[in-house]
């Protein structure tokens, strides 16, 4: 029997529905690149952290007992600053009398403000040696630290031992490090000192070039004559003691200010300042030393008992102040200036994003795990129940029963949108159905004999209603109106389904509480790879699912594969709306709300075509996703309601939105972190932590495979899964939200159908 019945609603030309295509996938593109850049900026950030904290780009190596005949005697019995002059080395001493307190390996947030106050407490500059990486980290400190009066130098971005490195690494150490100061105290400086130097007398063979090139471009080395060794952590009078030069020579003394526990420096440091004070010392800046070296002797320091004079209050009238004790110390302008501002604003971005991400990705494990233990339990649980009896005669409790049989005949709706390939396939699995039906087939405007050939099949139980092409969800009501029994089953036009599949899903209806029921949806075309992996999905990811669901009962989507409906309640709540991308979510969530109690029936199996190609693929997740987060935002009001839509709201609706939406959408940040780990942390750790994690997974997905008595062999298939379905799948849903946050609109997609999945015959392979 045909019926032609044409479609409701407002009808599209076909030129309006081309350019509603054109206008999708000219909107398509620009989404899915902004989904991407947004993982390459986080990656990015992930990235700068990493290198702020000598995670990447780290090289420890420290070179020791290296030979020095090719540096000159005169540096290595000179004094601790070394100055280039077209090519010519030449060194310093401090003056008599004087002491430059200089410091490494800051700033911190924590030693280094309280060294400036004891240096302000006693009227002291000093010479701060800074590690670009931290100057980023800590702007704040360093500009206190200018404004205060004290002096600048680098100390290389990473702290490296630039005997190793490349011309290229040195020059952006240097580079690096000028633009981070000038980010924080808009200044540039030209002093230098290289990490795990000490005194001049050390420099060697591999050193020796590389002050050589630093000299020519223009920076001073600073080395030392007094090393308090305050990192050995001595105590207090030892410190103190070290740090006193002999024979009331001047000296340039080495404390740190970062690098581990400081509090004892701290405590030394006022005793000793006091102590060098009382033997009549002046204490200056590197600047100051060379400005006294030279015969000027203004604003160089504070000497001994004169509060306030000096370099403290001269370079102390601004940031980068021009006083002889910061004559090194330039105003930062143009590129380098902006630059470095960019730079300490994204180490401020870093500083804030990563740790939070770590702690939210840490709380999105726990709930991973959680819900992969709930899942075993509850499923567990619902298998147990639902199979009491069954194949034991009754035996051990009694025999699960939804209530007297259900034989009456029901209604099945195919809706069908050029099926050719796959129809009569459909159809003639469902001429073998144990169960009394009625087939319904809606021939949604198809242009390749579909409804033909239903009808060339012959079959006496098979209605062909056509209609104009309005879509799923138009085609799925008009079957229902056209429907003759109070039970629908509903598929789509290229499922198998198994003789007893339908006999199976309407048992439940027994219950007159239940509205609905969910089938078995089971991959047919599982032979490919592509296959395989939706295979372990299906049976892993939503199966496990749905019986964890069912008992909570707040079961979120009945398969459009295989699903059956009180006809009443569908109509009821209005239909299948076409307000949505996913109108079996959409229906199933208003049943809830209706009242209605929607289960999963595990025996009723259906095998239905998978996408056989990664660009079908991404086109029917991406329409999944994004109609199920379309259902959620259309029935938000739930989450206020009571009873049965209440329960969905503040049950189900929660768990959808932190396991399909949330965790998946922050999913790819593990994984790069855990990348991030494998390459520039802990291997092993990270390896073994991601193994970890996917035995939890297999345990999951075998135990699951064990429910559904599948082969277990596709679980191969899981690791590799892992690292490549399981990414796509994440860029797909990341790909949803942004459509979603930027209110695009999707269309119906068809997928290209294959007709490979025949009848259920060797459904175990």
């Amino acid at each position: 029997m045909t019926t032609t019945t044409p479609a409701r609603g407002r009808r599209r030309a076909p030129s309006r529905m081309e350019r509603a295509a054109g206008r999708a996938a000219a909107f398509q593109k620009p989404r899915v690149i902004l989904a991407l850049l947004l993982l390459l900026a986080l990656t990015s950030v992930m990235l700068l952290d990493g290198y702020l904290r000598s995670e990447i780009g780290n090289d420890a190596r420290v070179r020791d007992g290296a030979a020095y005949d090719k540096v000159p005697s005169r540096i290595l019995d000179g004094g601790p600053l070394l100055t280039f002059d077209r090519g010519t080395a030449t060194t310093q001493s401090v003056p008599d009398r004087t002491i430059v307190l200089t410091f490494d390996d800051g700033p911190t947030a924590t030693w280094t403000p309280q060294v400036l106050k004891v240096l302000e407490e006693n009227d002291v500059d000093a010479t701060f040696f800074m590690v670009g990486s931290m100057i980023s980290r800590y702007p704040g400190v360093v500009k206190s630290l200018v404004k205060q009066g004290n002096e600048v130098g680098i100390h290389t971005f990473t702290h490296v031992d630039l005997s190793y490195q490349s011309a290229a690494r040195l020059q952006r150490e240097l580079k690096q490090t000028q633009l981070a100061l000038a980010g924080a105290a808009g200044v540039t400086t030209t002093l230098f000192r290289a990490p795990y130097s000490s005194e001049i007398d050390a420099v060697d063979n591999y050193s020796w070039p590389v002050y050589q090139e630093i000299g020519d471009l223009g920076y001073t080395s600073v080395f030392v004559d007094t090393d308090s060794d305050d990192w050995k952590k001595p105590g207090v009078s030892k410190i103190v003691r070290w740090a006193t030069p002999k024979k009331n020579k001047g000296a340039i003394v080495l404390m740190h200010d970062a690098g581990g526990d400081r509090s004892q420096t701290i405590s030394a440091l006022g005793t000793y300042i006091k102590k060098m004070k009382a033997k009549g010392y002046t204490f200056t800046t590197v600047s100051g030393a060379q400005a006294m070296l030279n015969g000027n002797r203004s604003g160089v320091g504070r000497q001994s008992g004169s509060a306030g004079a000096g370099a403290g209050a001269s370079a102390g009238a601004g940031i980068g102040g021009t006083g002889a004790a910061q004559a090194a110390q330039h105003q930062a302008a143009g590129a380098t200036l902006y630059e470095g501002r960019a730079l300490v604003y994204a180490v401020a971005v870093a500083e804030w994003v990563v740790p939070a991400l770590s702690w939210f990705l840490l709380v999105v494990g726990i709930a991973v795990m959680g819900r992969f233990g709930m899942m075993l339990v509850l499923a567990r649980r619902h298998h147990r129940q639902r199979n009491r009896g069954r194949g034991k005669g009754g035996r051990g409790g009694g025999r699960f029963s939804w209530g007297p049989a259900v034989t009456r005949p029901v209604s099945v709706i195919v809706p069908a949108y050029n099926e050719k390939e796959c129809i009569a396939n459909t159809l003639r699995s469902l001429a073998k159905s144990t169960h009394p039906i009625e087939i319904v087939v809606v021939d949604d405007g198809s242009d390749d004999n579909t409804s033909e050939i239903a009808e060339s099949l012959g079959m006496p139980n098979v209605r062909v209603v056509r209609q104009e092409n309005a879509g799923k969800p138009a085609a799925l009501n008009n079957g229902v109106r056209n429907a003759r029994h109070d039970i629908v089953v509903m598929m789509d036009g290229d499922t198998v389904f198994e003789p007893d599949a339908v006999h199976q899903l309407v048992q439940p209806f027994a219950d007159p509480e239940i509205g609905a029921v969910a089938g078995n949806a089971k991959v047919g075309n599982r032979t490919t790879l592509i296959g395989a992996w939706q295979h372990i999905e299906y049976v892993m990811g939503f199966n496990l699912d749905r019986r964890m669901y069912d008992l909570l009962r707040c079961m979120p989507t009945i398969p459009g594969a295989i699903g059956a409906f009180r006809r009443d309640a569908v109509l009821g709540v209005g239909g299948m709306s076409e307000d949505t991308l996913a109108e079996d979510t959409d229906i199933t969530i208003a049943l809830h709300r209706a009242g209605w109690r929607v289960v999963y029936q595990e025996h009723a199996r259906a095998w239905t075509e998978a996408p056989g190609s990664l660009r079908q693929l991404w086109s029917q997740r991406y329409r999944w996703s994004y109609g199920t987060m379309q259902a959620l935002w259309k029935h938000r009001k739930s989450l206020t309601d009571k009873g049965p839509s209440g329960r969905f709201g503040r049950v189900g609706m929660p768990l959808v939105v932190l396991f399909q939406i949330v965790t998946p959408v922050f999913a790819p940040l593990i994984d790069v972190f855990t990348g991030y780990s494998m390459v520039f942390v802990d291997f092993r750790a990270a390896l073994l932590a991601w193994l970890a994690v996917l035995a939890v997974q297999l345990v999951c997905a075998a135990y699951a495979f064990r429910l559904d008595r599948e082969k277990y062999r596709y679980l191969a298939m899981l690791p590799l899964q892992q690292l490549a379905y399981r990414q796509m799948m994440y860029l797909v849903l990341i790909h949803s939200c942004v459509t979603a946050l930027t209110g695009g609109r999707l269309r119906w997609q068809k997928l290209k159908r294959t007709g490979e999945v025949g009848t259920p015959a060797g459904a175990g392979r």
